[in-house]
């Protein structure tokens, strides 16, 4: 299986290097100078969600012959909110097990932190887990959603955009460089970014600061683990259908159990179909998704996964609206006959794991992924004038496709007092990437009419790209115990090259290449007192390779980044209770962004930023009685420019308010006549912020209020009957990010009916 690790290695970052778009025109309203400071692909998405406000609607940038049959256990993972059960025993119940469900809101382990099974609480690192309950009870409709009550993960920070799940964490935008899937990166690159169907999931671990050490590349805040539904050993079928605000009709089914008479074999199958609109009239949220699994266990010692999904997404072009002053207004500039985005994406991976001995286990994944897209939409040029509103017209067309993997040793082993769980390891990544865009004109809007009726000619392709790129990684980790005290040792290097030829569709030049290596690692110790509190302390660094060259043809060496960390873990004996709280100094240094040049007219891509995050945050999770359960979290941020876009020195950085905090309690009756109905509520709070780099205004402080009712149908097993609302308020003032400003989502309400059985 060693060969494989060559023959997926997998990961891609957008190219904007010498040949490509790193010079585009702006006015004032539209200028680079409030765009920030973010990693490439980053860059790219801004200019897809940003200057779809306010100059390129598409353009993402500033801003994945059988044994005879053996009965297994029942799953054997110690987790705080209880047994998952019928998840799958034996040696999958070790590092790869860590993941896999939990019952209630508490997880004990994730396999995210340390790719082991150490209990979260022996972490030398803040790590949030997300269970399937928690989405569950809010029944979560994005990954952006699914993160609004995580401390230090802010999401939607664009407002309504179901074309991406954008969200930063600890202040540094992680869009690109911060989603994984089981352990594996996610890959993403220009307009193509996965989307994620929090009904295929079982859980989402977020680990906050550097990862490098363990995860290669990454941005400096954190990362996002997505852990995928699973294969159980007990037999359920469920079907789900929803109905809510604008018109969402959506249809859901999750079976599982033995396949055929099997004791060895076990499958699962989820699906997903959806018909909906959203707030933007020109915009609708529509998916089909299939998502089939299977597990093969032989023994305890063994087990093979096969995990695979397909997805398609139709949705529109550009999601915004005609900028006001500092505000948005409700006039969509696109047209409902010219705005359509369709992607396409699927992957097939597996993972297997061998115990070898009782020191040795063996483990490798892979996955290859595909995607393609295609986009049509309209932007404008600058604002109305007398209004009047030009537009132009843009078509793009991508796709996306490699292979990832990792292969790994876990030793488990003593020397004298000490305990040792030491792995080793390589992974890699390989992709291919290719890139077509073509730019027209396109009817002006008349804003007093809206005449949405003129036709609008399909401009021809007229910028071309390809671009490969090659990772490999070595890591190598211990963590050592002796009896309460732990101390975690990782250090990794990394060799990513990449190559890439811009021009015109059937002319690309000649393919430039550029090479990036970097050393990243980890130094971590925590001590668990009998009390359950365990304080910690880490330092780590992570890096993320740039694409393209400084002005004076010098090329751009990679992002780096450093933190130091203090915080402390509360594991109450016998209480189904984990608190977190954490101190961290996060310094960013080479972060490439847009430089403007004097008269505004004209950017160009520049390497010489440092960004300094400094913050504390508290997390807890609780299931505090039979039926209660409980999330809460409170961060606090300062996050400063350093060295960047002249007039932006010492400023904060868009979009990052200084305080966020939320709360989610859900509560179900477990006794008497009320049995079963379940009722919960939050609140999400948002301070003010800057609405751009120059800090020159302020986005208003805000809080959001949500809610669902819940009843576990008694007469008829396995029926359950909910409704969701989130915004119930309808808090809708405008959100700006780096000088540009979004409309923010609406009050939803969903209704939803599920029957397990």
């Amino acid at each position: 299986m060693l060969t494989l690790q060559f023959m997926f290695i997998y990961r891609s970052v957008r190219s904007e290097g010498k040949g490509s778009s790193t010079e585009w025109m702006c006015d004032m309203r539209n200028s680079p100078a409030d765009r920030g400071f973010s990693s490439n692909a980053t860059r790219r998405l801004a200019r897809f969600l940003s200057l779809s406000a306010a100059g390129l609607a598409l353009a993402p940038g500033l801003a994945q012959a059988q044994d005879a049959p053996v009965v297994l256990d029942t799953v054997t993972i110690e987790a705080a909110g209880g047994e998952a059960d019928g998840m799958l025993g034996g040696a999958i119940a070790g590092a790869a097990g860590a993941d896999y469900a939990v019952d209630g809101y508490v997880a004990d382990t994730t396999a995210s932190a340390t790719k082991t099974d150490l209990p979260i609480v022996r972490v030398p690192q803040m790590v949030a887990v997300i269970t399937e309950e928690q989405l569950d009870d809010r029944n979560v409709q994005s990954l952006t959603e699914a993160l609004t009550y995580s401390a230090s993960a802010r999401a939607g920070a664009f407002g309504l955009d179901p074309r991406f799940d954008s969200f930063y964490i600890r202040g540094f935008d992680a869009t690109y460089t911060g989603v994984f899937r089981d352990g594996l990166r996610d890959f993403s690159n220009s307009f193509l970014l996965s989307q994620v169907e929090p009904y295929g999931l079982q859980s989402l671990s977020v680990l906050k600061g550097p990862s490098s050490g363990l995860y290669g590349s990454a941005n400096a805040g954190g990362i996002i683990d997505l852990t995928s539904k699973r294969p159980t050993t007990e037999s359920f079928r469920e079907i789900g259908a929803e109905y809510g605000t604008n018109n969402r009709y959506q249809a859901t089914f999750d079976a599982s159990g033995p396949l055929g008479g099997s004791g060895s074999t076990f499958y699962r199958m989820t699906g997903v179909a959806r018909d909906s609109d959203t707030d933007n009239p020109f915009v609708s949220d529509d998916e089909l998704l299939i998502a089939p699994a299977i597990t093969y266990a032989p023994d305890a010692d063994t087990s093979f996964t096969v995990l695979s999904e397909l997805q398609r997404v139709h949705t529109g072009g550009t999601a915004a609206y005609v900028q006001g002053n500092r505000d948005v207004t409700d006039v969509p500039y696109a047209d409902p006959n010219f705005n359509d985005l369709d992607q396409t994406q699927g992957r097939i991976g597996y993972e297997f794991e061998q115990r070898l001995s009782d020191v040795f286990t063996f483990r490798q994944k892979a996955r290859y992924q595909g995607m393609d897209i295609y986009g049509e939409y309209l932007y404008p040029y600058g604002a109305a004038v007398n209004g009047i509103l030009d537009r132009g017209s843009g078509v793009v067309a991508q796709t996306l496709h490699g292979g990832v993997a990792d292969t790994q040793l876990e030793a488990k082993f003593d020397t004298g007092i000490l305990r040792h769980t030491m792995t080793g390891g390589i992974d890699g990544y390989y992709t291919e990437f290719t890139n077509k865009e073509g730019y027209g004109t396109a009817p002006s809007l008349n804003l007093a009419s809206l005449d949405y009726s003129r036709g609008i000619a399909r401009p021809d392709y007229t910028v071309a790209e390809e671009q490969t790129q090659r990772q490999l990684g070595l890591y190598l980790q211990d963590i050592i115990e002796i009896d309460r005290l732990t101390v975690a040792l990782g250090a990794r290097h990394d060799w990513v090259k990449t190559e890439t030829a811009t021009g015109a569709p059937g002319d690309l030049g000649e393919a430039e290449d550029q090479s990036d290596d970097a050393f990243t690692g980890r130094v971590g110790v925590s001590y668990l007192f009998d009390n359950g509190i365990a304080p910690y302390a880490s330092y780590s660094t992570s890096f993320s390779p740039n694409i393209g060259l400084n002005p004076d043809g010098s090329a751009f060496v990679p992002t780096t980044a450093e933190q130091y960390e203090l915080g402390v873990k509360y594991q109450v004996p016998d209480v189904n209770l984990l608190v977190s709280a954490a101190i961290y100094q996060i310094e960013q240094e080479k972060g490439v962004f847009l430089q403007p040049s004097a008269d505004f007219s004209t950017s160009v891509q520049v390497q010489l930023d440092k960004l300094r995050s400094r913050g504390f945050e508290i997390e807890a999770a609780a299931g505090l009685t039979d039926g209660l359960n409980l999330t809460l979290s409170y961060a606090y941020l300062d996050m400063e420019i350093i060295e960047g876009v002249p007039g932006t020195e010492g400023n904060t950085l868009s979009s990052r308010p200084q305080h966020t905090a939320a709360a989610w309690l859900d509560y179900t009756v477990q006794n008497g006549f009320a049995k079963g109905f379940g009722i919960g509520g939050g609140v999400r709070f948002v301070g003010e912020s800057f609405g751009n780099d120059r800090n020159s205004f302020k986005n208003d402080a805000r809080a959001y209020v949500d809610a669902a009712l819940h009843y576990d149908v008694q007469a008829v097993e396995g029926l359950r009957v909910q409704v969701n609302a989130t915004n119930i308020f309808d808090e809708d003032a405008a959100l700006c990010t780096e000088g540009f400003c979004y409309a923010e989502q609406e009050r939803q309400v969903v209704g939803s009916v599920r029957y397990r059985f």
